[in-house]
């Protein structure tokens, strides 16, 4: 067993990054054992009130005095109200100590998510990433919740239970001891082979279900037109299908295993009477310590019958623990810029000069340069035009020089080399506009904010002004204007403009513009380009503007192509 995980032939057993995820979803042992501690309080407060119950049904039908029957009366009472106090307290215990722990998951989740955002997610569909991040993450709280409370106090409980019988009859306690191994094998061996696949699969399945369902509402309008509706809605169909098999398969295995303990409860019963009546005969015990022995094994096997159904808990826990491991590995993949341990400072008071000598460059994950041998300068103040065709590299070297993407030879701002600085500086010089800028389905206020908190409404509408959306923020209501789901309620050149208010609220000294008429006609064009590059430059900003359409010539000083991943021009 390793920091609490379950370890047997018959478990899928955990990668290496999934039990670094499992790990941090154990609670503080100071939580988790004072749940184990009330679980074995509940379970053993169970287990006494069947065999206090029993003994005094037994004794009571001899008919003694009160006085021989009133201390087992007071224990029926105390064990009967400690079950459920104890219960209680063990959920509560348990729940809390697994809720606490779960924002740690998550925030050491985001925390290796940032460096890999965005170029590192980009074989990630948006439904199964959001399915990592709320599903598989929640399925987590039943490690310690379903799978390690359960082991942890069903074994002490069975544990007892077979020390109290031996103390009573040692062979009743034999064959109690046999069938509790019996029923952990058998019910383990049945459960994996009835529901192991489902339980296995149901995080994945829960992943395509939601991509399904995300790509379909997301994509409505864009379905209906191109008539692929009846397409995305048979996607979602046949995924809840297959989801509510395994979940169906799931259940029958659970079924399954239940009928294997509670038969395995019976076999013990009759091991203790054929034990014990002929112990009675012979005078070792008495009617009421028959009566004890006989019931014992349902009690213990009512507790004892969750440890079959925790193994299948941990198939389904480590399922969704090797999904988080995957988005999120310890060792990031080559292409992805990491800080070194003692960065340079990058101190920038006044627009600087950017350089690229002998820059290589490829996607995170992929082993095809995208970027070869690329020199470019950006001086300060400077409005350079980066053109080439579709795929030839323009995009990567944007993401270069934010530090999106790691990169080969040299880049310096300023003559300090960028890679041995801190990312979050450089992208403190260097900003972008994306080709598709992200707006959240919020008001034009927050969607402003983010880029500077302190901003008041009056910054807020003068640099709304200056991107030329004064008069349009006005008509929609002013700052309390939705824009919709990534922007539905704007228009291609809206968004644009809207994302440039936001770089010249973030105040970036260098500002990258990718593509910004990509999702906007003709007619309107050259005004979204003329605006952004006479904006931009009012505050001495450096630009470079993305685009494999013609930009007037007199809005930059010079032209950059470049063509498979070289500069050519």
């Amino acid at each position: 067993m390793e920091a609490g995980v379950p370890s047997s032939a018959g478990l899928h057993r955990a990668s290496p990054g999934a039990r670094r995820v499992l790990r941090l979803a154990l609670p503080p042992v100071r939580r988790l054992w004072s749940a184990i501690a009330l679980g074995v309080l509940s379970g053993g407060s169970a287990v006494a009130l069947l065999a206090s119950s029993a003994w005094l049904i037994a004794r009571a039908a001899e008919q003694p005095a009160l006085m021989y029957i009133s201390l087992a009366v007071v224990g029926v009472r105390a064990f009967a109200l400690g079950r459920a106090f104890f219960r209680y307290l063990e959920r509560l215990a348990g729940h809390d100590a697994a809720f606490r722990q779960l924002p740690e998951v998550r925030t050491e989740l985001y925390r290796r998510l940032v460096p890999l955002a965005p170029d590192g997610l980009g074989g990630t569909r948006r439904g199964d990433l959001l399915s990592r991040l709320a599903n598989d993450v929640d399925e987590l709280q039943n490690y310690p919740l379903r799978v390690v409370q359960p082991l942890a106090t069903s074994g002490l409980i069975a544990l007892l239970t077979v020390v109290g019988t031996f103390l009573l009859l040692p062979e009743a306690a034999l064959g109690l001891l046999l069938t509790l191994v019996l029923a952990f094998v058998v019910g383990t061996l049945v459960n994996t082979w009835a529901s192991g696949r489902a339980e296995r699969r149901l995080a994945p399945l829960r992943a395509d279900l939601s991509d399904a369902v995300s790509d379909l509402v997301r994509n409505l309008d864009v379905l209906t037109a191109f008539g692929a509706l009846d397409t995305a809605r048979k996607r979602v169909d046949d995924a809840s299908a297959a989801l509510t098999a395994a979940v169906r398969s799931r259940a029958v295995g659970v079924a399954l295993t239940g009928a294997v303990v509670s038969v395995l409860a019976g076999a013990a019963t009759a091991i203790a009477l054929a034990t014990g009546i002929p112990a009675l005969g012979a005078g070792r015990i008495d009617g009421p310590e028959l009566a004890v022995v006989a019931l014992l094994p349902l009690a213990v096997f009512e507790v004892f019958g969750m440890v079959p159904l925790a193994l299948g808990s941990w198939r389904q826990v480590v399922a969704s623990a090797e999904r988080i491991a995957a988005t999120a590995p310890e060792t990031l993949p080559s292409g992805i810029p990491v800080d070194r341990d003692a960065p340079v400072e990058l101190v920038v008071r006044s627009v600087p000069e950017l350089r690229l000598t002998g820059v290589g460059a490829h996607w995170p994950g992929a082993s095809i340069p995208v970027l070869t041998d690329v020199d470019v300068r950006i001086a300060p103040g400077e409005r350079v035009l980066l053109t080439g065709p579709t795929g030839a590299g323009k995009t990567a070297i944007a993401h270069v020089l934010t530090r999106l993407i790691d990169y080969s030879g040299s880049y310096t701002i300023d003559g300090v080399e960028a890679f041995s600085a801190r990312q979050d500086d450089v992208r403190r010089i260097v900003g972008l506009c994306e080709q598709q800028p992200f707006l959240f389905d919020a008001d034009l206020r927050q969607n402003l904010l983010f880029a500077r908190d302190t901003a008041t409404d009056a910054d807020l509408l003068a640099v709304l002004d200056r991107v030329g959306l004064g008069e349009w923020a006005a008509a929609r209501g002013g700052l309390d204007a939705p824009v919709g789901e990534r922007g539905a309620l704007v228009s291609g050149g809206q968004a644009q403009r809207i994302a440039l208010a936001r770089a010249i609220l973030a105040d970036f000294p260098v500002l990258i513009v990718d593509e910004p008429t990509a999702n906007v006609d003709g007619a309107v064009a050259d005004t979204v380009v003329r605006d952004i590059l006479t904006t931009a430059a009012q505050d001495g900003r450096s630009v470079l503007i993305i685009s494999h359409t013609r930009v007037p010539s007199e809005l930059v000083d010079r032209s950059v192509r470049i063509e498979d991943g070289r500069v050519v021009a």
